[in-house]
């Protein structure tokens, strides 16, 4: 009889233990040097700061991760919160309309984008991959040609001359100040936990994204499965331009778009999370703040803004690796 390598039990144990644990750890190691480089790292007002720039990106890489889920891919998410934040300011500035009014209208566009991506994918057979990321330049067209390639902004000046008269309600506008914008963030975090982890719904969604064929013969009804995912990303991602309109005030061109990187690295960090190996929401949220807690303290550095996506895409690159070689 052989007897056990020892050595590779050890190794192996060494990586699950990592695997479980090495993003929380490197969050700590993260927040210890930033600590020691920073005095101020730890303040109460510099905890708030990464809390608050992580709540856009969580809330969009919320949605990413439903859609993950279903095996999945919304490329579109960034485009998506795009448009949400367009037309929520539009309505406000160029319509004068009402904050629930404005509210729904955004939600109602960014669902016909779900639905339009749930429609291509479910039954034109398009990979997911290759249709959303068709639909991210798509919407990211139809946001600049709604906005004629304008900034929104109260007081703006409109195509015929004249200044627009609609203001933001104040309501609104504390929707992305501290605490409402953190409280929105968690409470996405913790919805999407339960129905995802404690629901028929969820499972049912878990099962599709492990073997599609295996879940349809069981009697889940895939394809309302896969709308119900695609809708889902579509109302986040319309959450999170809603949030962002309501924090800086204005609708830019493609403002959601600079949010897609950091919630799809977010989603995917997320796997490993606890040892997880799946797309879950306390994952995703933890991912966000790795995230977050890095950009935060790169910043107080003054390490170049530009040098920034190198250190988030070798990140990404590092978890997607743990990720893959958990799932060999």
């Amino acid at each position: 009889m052989s007897e056990p390598d020892v050595n590779h039990s050890s190794s192996f144990t060494i990586f699950q233990f990592l695997y479980r644990y090495g993003t929380i750890i490197l969050i700590l190691l993260l927040i210890v040097g930033f600590s020691l480089a920073n005095s101020s790292f730890l303040q109460t007002s510099n905890v708030i700061t990464i809390l608050r720039s992580i709540s856009i990106v969580t809330i969009i890489a919320i949605g990413i991760t439903i859609s993950l889920a279903v095996g999945g891919f919304d490329l579109s998410a960034g485009s998506t919160a795009s448009l949400s934040n367009a037309v929520v300011m539009s309505m406000f500035v160029w319509y004068s309309q009402a904050t629930l009014v404005s509210v729904s209208i955004a939600i109602i566009a960014c669902l016909v984008v779900g639905l339009f991506n749930a429609f291509m994918i479910v039954k034109i057979k398009i990979p997911d991959l290759l249709m959303t990321l068709a639909t991210m330049f798509i919407i990211q067209g139809v946001a600049l040609t709604y906005t004629r390639g304008a900034t929104i902004s109260e007081n703006m000046i409109m195509s015929d001359g004249s200044y627009a008269e609609g203001s933001i309600p104040s309501f609104f506008s504390n929707i992305g100040q501290v605490p409402y914008i953190i409280i929105i963030m968690l409470t996405c975090v913790v919805f999407v936990h339960l129905f995802l982890t404690y629901t028929k719904h969820g499972r049912s969604l878990y099962i599709i994204g492990g073997n599609e064929e295996a879940a349809r013969l069981s009697g889940i009804a895939v394809n309302k499965y896969k709308v119900l995912a695609y809708l889902l990303s579509a109302f986040f991602a319309a959450l999170g331009g809603i949030v962002l309109a309501s924090r800086v005030m204005t609708a830019e061109i493609n403002a959601g778009g600079s949010y897609l990187m950091d919630a799809v690295a977010a989603a995917f960090i997320g796997f490993a999370v606890f040892g997880a190996g799946k797309p879950n929401a306390i994952g995703t949220f933890i991912g966000a703040i790795l995230i977050g807690v890095l950009a935060n303290g790169l910043v107080m550095l003054s390490v170049p803004y530009y040098a920034m996506d190198i250190v988030k895409g070798s990140v990404l690159a590092f978890a997607l690796a743990i990720t893959y070689y958990k799932l060999k």
